[in-house]
């Protein structure tokens, strides 16, 4: 869904990094990816941590990694964001557990 969204208000996302569970580590299964069709992905169960981490580009979606090995660029100068919320899948409704 976040995908959709993005694509259809004239953005990209970037399509090498996604979202994750967390857990004992910070990177665990599974990965969440901004991308793809609505109801097409895992399921989601109870007890279930996810970071959702969209990454929204204003141009194309491809990006370059710098020397330094941890700086994302994008390939044609356009400007980009990140976003990250963690959130618990409970019984109920999903509880979002960084909101300020």
């Amino acid at each position: 869904m976040i995908g959709e969204y993005v694509h259809s208000q004239g953005y990209s996302v970037i399509r090498e990094f996604q979202g994750h569970g967390i857990g004992k580590e910070m990177h665990e299964d599974p990965g969440i990816p901004n991308y793809g069709k609505a109801g097409r992905g895992i399921r989601l169960e109870p007890g279930m941590t996810l970071a959702i981490e969209p990454m929204v580009i204003a141009g194309k979606p491809n990006i370059l990694e710098l020397d330094d090995g941890w700086t994302i660029i994008t390939e044609d100068g356009s400007l980009a964001a990140h976003y990250e919320n963690t959130i618990l899948i409970t019984e109920k409704e999903p509880e979002i557990l960084t909101i300020l």
